[in-house]
């Protein structure tokens, strides 16, 4: 097995492609957010502009975390697998849980911690995110699957200030970040922040007007008797202990003015008083990081990183994990790639990296992602119908997937219902665009949002669908309709759709109804329609740091 090349997103299931893409001892890093509890579904939000279908989630995990022929299967698997410990804990969680949600979670999760654990380098680590729900199991857990020699930090991320859960307990605002090492050899770099201005007020108040900045007065006594360096210097007696330094550092800390002497107001020396050792505050490095995380900010509607997914985690978050757990070039790993702020961070910190996500969907909106921040960078996308071969493979095995897969083809389009699977009367999604027109007489411009209905077929088609989409554009009072077929139209769908007339925006007149087949959408044609609504999908600020394609692994 071979590794695919970084930068890479997978589209499938996390468990089939680690097992099938992902070599042993080839990535450096692990950062996984598995969805529970409250953000079982998996969620992705998508806000109409008027606010219609706001709180519509798509449901990737529709039966994932519930006892069914699939968790028996991975509670199987782990038992199975030789790995023994894992088994062991996983059997005694199970005598005591019983068959319910949560043991499916925790037998799902384990057969994947034993995955992660084999791909993962000698010198790697791995970070789990997750809330208290499930953080005690999924820490013993790990213990089993990594051994608890190798447990190296549980991280307490304050996420928010309140919460409106208080009525009968203390309200939760934080979350759990498991850091977990495969062996001693794992790498680490300490992280510093900036200190916290009331402290440089308190402890950086002199300054000597010499060009070096302010600095604080730190001790020069030995903490332990040191006879040798019971010493005078310069007059002054030395402490009970000694000195820290012996006479030939002292010598120089003198000679680079580091050593400050007392003395009284008019200048002559004070030998009551200790002389005291200069910390430039110019020459340190902040405060050290500890595993309470109080200072990364969550990210609120308002945010301006905020791109409209209530899972999203900042982009600082995951910053410090890749500063403190990897180097410039290595592989990142997220096997649960949700909106994508891993690859992401990875890519503007010049890290190699590999997204695995289970939806067409959540696919499409990393990789829009990643075009608005980085414009040059070079990724390869693989589970994805690449020619209309796989779009008609994917079409035969799953509809629902296929839908969703053509929908992301189309610029700014979102899902019916968050692409819920169900009836949907003919709608498969919308795509919203603004018209700005002038009021006249000095009132300025105005602006509109519209809304263009998609219907997408896999199958066969008739003129008939294109009349039933005339029909639900009248009805729901869109303006535009999008039709979109994996076979070529018909010409009685061609007529069809030219009669539907047009639809005038802006000074400009468009098609209403539409035909787009999958083999135009490949070549980059794309529908005519008025410009965009950003407020549905909000780009990516396009970043500064490296944006180049990872070297091969």
């Amino acid at each position: 097995m071979q590794t695919p090349a970084a930068n890479t997103l997978f589209y499938g299931d996390n468990l089939s492609i680690l097992r099938e893409h992902i070599a042993d001892d080839s990535v450096d890093l692990i950062y996984l957010d598995p969805p529970f509890n409250s953000n079982a579904n998996y969620n992705v939000l998508f806000r109409a502009p008027g606010g219609e279908q706001s709180q519509s989630q798509i449901e990737a995990f529709e039966d994932t975390w519930h006892w069914n022929v699939s968790a028996e299967r991975a509670y199987a698997e782990v038992l199975q697998s030789g790995t023994s410990d894992a088994a062991n804990m996983l059997a005694a969680m199970r005598s005591f849980l019983g068959t319910n949600d949560m043991m499916a979670y925790l037998a799902m999760m384990a057969v994947r911690l034993i995955e992660l654990h084999r791909v993962l380098k000698p010198t790697g680590s791995l970070y789990l995110h997750c809330d208290p729900t499930a953080s005690h199991y999924l820490k013993l857990l790990l213990d089993a699957v990594f051994g608890p020699t190798n447990y190296r930090n549980e991280i307490i991320w304050k996420r928010q200030t309140a919460h409106s859960d208080a009525t009968n307990k203390f309200s939760d605002v934080s979350d759990v970040i498991l850091f977990y090492a495969k062996s001693p050899l794992f790498k680490f770099k300490p992280v510093h922040v900036a200190h916290d201005p009331a402290y440089l007020t308190k402890f950086y108040r002199h300054d000597d007007a010499d060009g070096r900045g302010p600095y604080q007065l730190d001790n020069t006594t030995s903490p332990n008797p040191r006879p040798n360096m019971m010493y005078e210097w310069m007059g002054y007696p030395f402490p009970s202990k000694g000195w820290r330094y012996e006479r030939k550092t002292m010598q120089r800390l003198h000679d680079e003015g580091r050593l400050h002497y007392p003395v009284f107001k008019d200048g002559t020396p004070d030998y009551s008083k200790r002389i005291r050792l200069k910390r430039y505050l110019s020459e340190q490095t902040g405060s050290i990081v500890t595993n309470v995380w109080t200072d990364i900010n969550p990210l609120h509607a308002g945010s301006a990183e905020r791109l409209g997914y209530p899972t999203q985690k900042p982009l600082a978050l995951l910053e410090r994990i890749l500063a403190a757990s990897s180097n410039e070039g290595d592989v990142v790993l997220d096997p649960f790639c949700g909106c994508g702020t891993t690859v992401h961070a990875a890519q503007k910190m010049g890290r190699r990296w590999i997204g695995i996500d289970v939806t067409h969907l959540a696919v499409g909106l990393i990789q829009r992602r990643l075009r608005d921040a980085f414009p040059l960078a070079e990724f390869q996308v693989l589970g994805t119908p690449r020619d209309l071969g796989a779009a008609r493979a994917l079409a035969e095995a799953d509809k629902h997937q296929f839908q969703l897969w053509a929908l992301s083809m189309i610029d700014n389009a979102v899902p019916y219902k968050g692409g819920r699977k169900g009836a949907d009367g003919g709608v498969d999604g919308y795509v919203y665009f603004q018209v700005t027109t002038d009021r006249g007489e000095g009132k300025g411009n105005r602006t509109d949002t519209g809304k263009a209905i998609v219907s997408i077929k896999g199958g066969g088609v008739t003129d008939s669908q294109v009349k039933d989409l005339i029909t639900t554009v009248d009805h729901e009072g869109a303006q535009m309709g999008l039709f979109v077929t994996l076979l070529p139209p018909t010409k009685p769908m061609v007529t069809r759709a030219a009669a539907g007339g047009f639809y005038e925006a802006g000074g400009r007149t468009y098609p209403k109804v539409q035909i787009l087949t999958i083999e135009q959408l490949f070549d980059g044609k794309r529908p005519e329609m008025p410009w965009l609504d950003p407020s549905v999908f909000k780009k990516a600020k396009r970043e500064a740091g490296p944006d180049k394609q990872g070297t091969l692994l």
